[in-house]
């Protein structure tokens, strides 16, 4: 198998790691040769947060070169838009419609862009967008959005859905366990 690509991108503290967690776990369970390379920027001041999850039958390097993204995953729709040159031409965009300002807007010398998701459609990408934020508020706690994009990424592939179970199993604490189970539910439920 030819080595695919993925990027995970979002904003310090949306959870991404974990995210990167699951789909390794997964990965690995289906028997490639997986390599995660987790890249912050200023994560504990909300800054962009990105990681790299390359697998095939043997993957040599993590890093992720634009225009080479088999999917991208986005937490945040201003992450989705700056990190689209990375995607590869028929690649696909998974995102949350979550807006989350950053600094440039919180201080007022700059607007948060409009139209984001329609912007991209319109250019031809292939967009599966969901309302991460409020079904990880259904599943009962905002934070669980990263787990509900995974489960809007475990519908869009054909990975065991046991595999999923065991990787949440593996990389949840158990007190959140029926909490991030629901919201992964939840976010394979909206993305049919």
């Amino acid at each position: 198998m030819e080595t695919r690509s993925i990027m995970i991108v979002g904003v310090g503290g949306q959870g991404s790691l974990l995210a990167s967690r699951l789909l390794g776990n997964v990965l690995l369970a289906q028997g490639y040769d997986v390599k995660v390379s987790e890249v912050h920027g200023m994560s504990q001041r909300g800054g962009s947060v990105v990681t790299y999850v390359k697998y095939g039958d043997e993957v040599f390097s993590p890093v992720i070169e634009k225009g080479e993204a088999d999917v991208i995953i986005s937490f945040e729709q201003l992450e989705a838009a700056r990190w689209l040159p990375y995607l590869k031409k028929g690649g696909k965009l998974i995102t949350s419609t979550q807006k989350l300002d950053p600094m440039p807007v919180i201080t007022g010398n700059a607007e948060y862009p409009e139209n984001i998701i329609e912007k991209i459609k319109a250019a031809g990408i292939q967009v599966t967008a969901a309302d991460a934020l409020s079904l990880a508020e259904e599943a009962g706690n905002s934070k669980a959005s990263n787990v509900v994009l995974m489960g809007v990424v475990a519908a869009s592939t054909d990975f065991d859905d046991k595999l999923w179970q065991d990787a949440i199993e593996q990389c949840v604490p158990p007190k959140f366990l029926e909490l991030n189970k629901k919201a992964f539910e939840l976010g394979k439920k909206a993305a049919v």
